[in-house]
């Protein structure tokens, strides 16, 4: 789909999956590395433990399919190298600290000089610009940075991150969407511009909007191991099997409630709960504790019996008993278990890879979607250091595109009509940003069967309703609100020509559900027949998972991430939440941008099936990769790290308050001891090196955190700041809501919402320099939009409007 364009990769560890996505889509990516190589092949695991700078699986994970070419940057030989790249080039995307290639002449005003329509994509911890700007970072604290950490791991333990580095895979992928937004802006005026994305901002996405709880005057979630902590009620999720762990989402409501009714019948069935615990309103349940009608020690009950019970059984066992009873288990897999997926086995997922010089092949994970008309194919492995030297000797190519010229900057995807058939949370943020960006997006919902995003804290005041939900507000903001009831023809009828007005059509129902409508995409490219239409689900749209009912909880779990977060010497605690519902927007709109910029050169529409599960396997491509060629499984292991000490999350003054501090170089580890006043206990020669601090971790940590624990947030992270350490306090909401990089960057905004008045929701994620996202609505109230929408962009008149109402269409 890409092929018409150049990228030019300037990125390590902390951007290496952007280049590596585009490069999927089917762009030409060229790799510069500095002499030696990037320093992402430095890091582990490796291909037979061999840490030589050509076997590191990591890099292995995140270059497939690009070029390598050695250039040094310190260089006025190797900056002129970059020049003349750049030149030709439709991307160009870097990691480097903020402000370093501006400072040698190769930094956005420099290169759009040589090339006006080129794209700059910078990746950072914090962005470009602010106070937090250049603040020394590490994965481990964007994540606490984030929000993300501190509802992640045991509540009496610290909190804890995922074992494998996500913060900058969400930059990444974040990245590569916003790439793709920047090129459908030049597509429109005929110039680049700057992209700054923020992996704070990116991984704030995988908070569910709690990070909203103090602005919407909402308590904020409790840290709980497998489960969920809101106030008075302790959800636990992930309990034992025979053989390991399962997820049971047991859950109430309207949507979730008749889930947990057909499990309780199993277990009466089976002798596990009487007839009374069978007959309980699980749809009203969360109202009945939350007004005392129903004890929370009867809840507490009913979740003791739910562990005896799947500890009974195997987790294929349950996992088929699921299937059978349409219940909400799935097995908390491992990454062995993810690799011998049947699910993944059908739909053909793993990718063959062949690696001559290990002269054997390797599976990779798949495409991150299946296109119809573009199938995205691949099979160069990532390459050896400077392997595609010969580039740089060849004749630079001619500009891909015509000249820049000026003209109004409007936003990107202006003009783009979509039709919004997603709910919950994965499928209505990934298409959230197309209406950040100009799209004219209409979602469309119904007051029979209530969005089970509706029903999802935080809430306004803390008090519950449908259109009280910051969730709700945020991953629906600026879409138009047409309620529709797609259960009866002439509702059908009506979405049908909703389609025709539509280029984009996206929904994240079970597989069958818009075929069972007569809206799958045959259907819908009868009427249309250019229609780009995404179907997002957590399995697929085909195999013998694929009609699985389930949400992002249970995504997680089977993707592995479950076994990933946590401590070695208890239960997983998994990452917080719906995980995958997290990963998966990114790439959600990376298919669509690219799908859109196809059908703009073509004039082709196509189906594209994405997976929730299957686009978030790369985001743990390093332990995939560990099992296939070292027979290894990455398992959780708290926040300690194979490589880096100390490299923990430390108490502080207040009540369950938490500091992550790393060292990742032996300067910053100098910086640590300086900022401590040099305390005897660390100035030893066996602390003089990384190995040797590894070898005395649990010392060095317990030391720390004797230091930490007197002291506030903000002073440890200014004292440590300044002395060049990765420090960042685990950040609550109220923290977030005032942190002065996020409000530098606008990333809170106030919005009008119908039934509340203004309201705070989250900006876009990344920063356009010339087309930034406008927000100006939160997510709209039941049938906010009916009649403009029926008016003004189908163009029905009054007979028309009223016979669809008469007939309940638009309920």
């Amino acid at each position: 789909m890409l092929s018409p364009y150049r990228v030019l990769d300037l990125t390590d560890e902390r951007g290496q999956l952007c280049g590596q996505l585009l490069a999927d889509l089917g762009a030409e990516v060229i790799l510069v590395e500095p002499p030696g190589g990037s320093t992402s092949r430095r890091q582990g695991p490796f291909l037979d433990d061999d840490p030589d700078a050509n076997k590191s699986l990591w890099f292995w994970s995140y270059n497939r399919g690009k070029r390598s070419v050695v250039a040094d940057i310190g260089t006025d030989e190797g900056r002129e190298t970059i020049r003349r790249l750049a030149a030709t080039s439709d991307f160009v995307i870097e990691s480097f600290a903020p402000g370093y290639l501006a400072g040698i002449g190769l930094g956005y005003e420099d290169l759009s000089r040589l090339n006006p329509r080129v794209v700059l994509v910078s990746i950072s911890p914090f962005g470009q610009t602010g106070p937090h700007s250049g603040w020394a970072a590490s994965d481990l604290t964007v994540v606490a940075s984030s929000g993300v950490l501190q509802m992640t791991g045991d509540e009496d333990r610290p909190p804890v991150r995922v074992v494998l580095p996500q913060a900058f895979l969400h930059a990444s992928a974040e990245a590569a969407a916003g790439a793709l937004l920047a090129h459908a802006a030049r597509e429109r005026d005929g110039v680049g511009q700057h992209v700054d994305v923020s992996a704070q901002t990116a991984m704030m996405m995988a908070t569910q909007s709690f990070v909203l709880a103090s602005a919407w005057h909402e308590s904020g979630i409790e840290r709980l191991a497998g489960g969920l902590k809101l106030g008075p009620i302790t959800l636990k999720l992930v309990q034992p099997a025979k053989d390991g762990f399962v997820s049971v989402t047991f859950l109430f409501g309207n949507a979730l409630g008749p889930f947990s009714r057909r499990l309780m019948e199993v277990m009466c069935e089976r002798g596990f709960v009487d007839e009374a615990t069978r007959d309980k309103d699980w749809l009203a349940y969360t109202t009945m504790l939350l007004s005392g009608e129903e004890p929370l020690s009867e809840l507490m009950r009913c979740i003791d019996a739910i562990g005896r019970f799947t500890a009974a059984y195997t987790k294929q066992e349950l996992l088929d008993l699921s299937f059978e009873r349409r219940l909400l288990i799935v097995p908390v897999s491992t990454v062995e278990d993810v690799v011998h997926s049947p699910q993944l086995e059908a739909r053909e997922y793993w990718t063959a890879v062949e690696h001559p010089e290990a002269g054997r092949s390797f599976p990779y994970p798949g495409p991150f979607a299946k296109f119809s008309a573009t199938p995205l194919k691949y099979g160069r492995r990532a390459p050896r250091i400077g392997e595609d030297q010969e580039l740089l000797a060849a004749p630079a190519p001619s500009p891909t595109h015509a000249a820049a010229s000026t003209g109004t900057r409007g936003l990107p995807l202006a003009g783009v009509n979509v039709a919004d058939f997603t709910w919950v949370m994965a499928g209505p943020a990934g298409s959230r940003y197309l209406a950040d960006y100009g799209a004219t997006q209409v979602k469309i919902e119904s007051a029979t069967r209530i969005d089970t995003a509706r029903t999802l804290q935080p809430f306004l005041d803390h008090e519950v309703g449908p259109e009280r939900s910051g969730l709700f507000a945020n991953v629906n903001a600026g879409k138009l609100g047409l309620t529709l009831n797609l259960g009866i023809p002439e509702g059908r009828d009506l979405a049908l020509r909703l389609v025709r007005w539509a280029d984009v059509v996206v929904e994240s129902y079970t597989p069958k559900a818009m075929k069972g409508w007569g809206l799958d995409y045959e259907s819908l490219r009868a009427v249309k027949p250019d229609i780009v239409m995404l179907s997002s689900c957590l399995g697929g749209q085909y195999g013998p998972w694929s009609m699985l009912a389930g949400f992002g909880t249970m995504g997680a779990q089977l993707a592995g991430f479950g076994e990933l977060a946590g401590w070695p010497d208890r239960p997983p605690a998994g990452p917080f939440g719906a995980y995958t519902d997290y990963i998966a927007p990114k790439f959600t709109a990376l298919a669509l941008l690219a799908a859109l910029d196809h059908r703009r050169r073509t004039g082709e529409g196509q189906y594209i099936d994405l997976s929730q599960a299957e686009c978030s396997l790369h985001f743990i491509t390093p332990a995939i990769l560990d099992y296939a060629a070292n027979g290894r499984i990455t398992r959780r292991n708290g926040n300690a790290s194979p490589v880096y000490a100390p490299h923990a999350v430390f108490p502080c003054a207040g009540d369950d308050r938490w500091v992550a501090i790393v060292t990742e170089t032996d300067e910053q580890w100098r910086g640590l001891t300086a900022a401590l006043g040099k305390p005897g206990w660390a100035t030893g020669p066996e602390f003089a090196t990384a190995a040797g601090r590894l070898a005395h971790q649990a010392k060095i940590e317990t030391q720390i955190g004797a230091w930490t624990c007197q002291r506030e947030a903000a002073d440890i992270e200014n004292l440590l700041q300044a002395h060049g350490v990765p420090v960042f306090r685990s950040a609550l909401s109220e923290d977030m809501l005032s942190d002065p990089q996020l409000v530098h960057r606008g990333h809170w905004v106030t919005v009008p919402h119908p039934e509340l008045g203004p309201v705070v929701i989250e900006n876009a994620r990344s920063v356009l320099s010339a087309t930034p996202a406008r927000l100006q609505r939160a997510g709209p109230a039941f049938g906010q939009d009916n009649e403009y929408v029926l008016r003004e962009l189908l163009g029905l008149g009054d007979d028309e409007i009223v016979g669809y109402l008469t007939a309940g269409a638009l309920e």
